[in-house]
């Protein structure tokens, strides 16, 4: 067990940590397609708990092999995950241009649009190499209940930063929903095409460092 004064010390840096891992760029690209869709801050706030919760349970899968089999992350692994991520935005990207002029049947896949995909998404995050940098953290901890305790901390952190990140990127929408009809798509069109550029340029920074 690590002393107390440190075991705090480890578990508040785990908090900030979660906090600061939900500002990266590829997870406010990721989340803002979704929040695009939904143009309402109560559904934001269900996109980006979602999200949270899905890259917790991605790290702490993780985390128990890291902590309970002592089996490092592969760097390999991390950046072919890395290149998946890239692959997603591009997607997400396409999909928000693609249903702009398409009609959605909330009542058929409202889970599916607020629950499911953004888990996935954030799953994906998750096991992505970014992620891998938090779970550095983790080799140092002997001890497997700290260690699990680090990762909720960790969650809990990088839910609540994107439930505030979220909320922030839904304002903008609703505000345009309501107020200026006429700017609703390009603003979704605009959140889309960011997200496929995005995708394309993170994809081709991370291939010509595997060449």
């Amino acid at each position: 067990m690590l002393p107390e004064s440190s075991n705090v010390a480890v578990l508040g840096l785990g908090f900030l940590l979660g906090l600061k891992h939900a500002t990266d760029p590829d997870h406010i690209v990721a989340v803002s397609t979704f929040v695009g869709r939904e143009q309402q801050v109560r559904r934001a706030c269900a996109i980006g708990l979602f999200w949270g919760a899905g890259h917790t349970i991605a790290l702490t899968i993780a985390g128990l092999i890291v902590l309970g089999l002592r089996i490092p992350i592969s760097k390999w692994l991390a950046e072919r995950m890395e290149l998946g991520v890239a692959a997603m935005l591009i997607v997400l990207g396409a999909r928000l241009i693609s249903s702009v002029h398409s009609r959605w049947h909330e009542h058929h896949h409202e889970f599916r649009r607020l629950g499911l995909r953004p888990m996935l998404v954030g799953i994906l995050h998750g096991t992505a190499g970014s992620a891998a940098l938090t779970l550095l953290v983790l080799s140092t901890i002997p001890s497997v209940t700290n260690g699990l305790l680090y990762i909720l901390i960790f969650g809990i952190g990088s839910m609540l930063g994107m439930l505030a990140i979220s909320i922030l990127l839904a304002l903008p929408f609703q505000f345009a929903a309501q107020n200026l009809a006429f700017a609703v798509r390009p603003i979704e069109v605009s959140a889309g095409v960011f997200s496929c550029a995005f995708g394309i340029v993170l994809a081709v920074d991370i291939w010509s460092k595997l060449s």
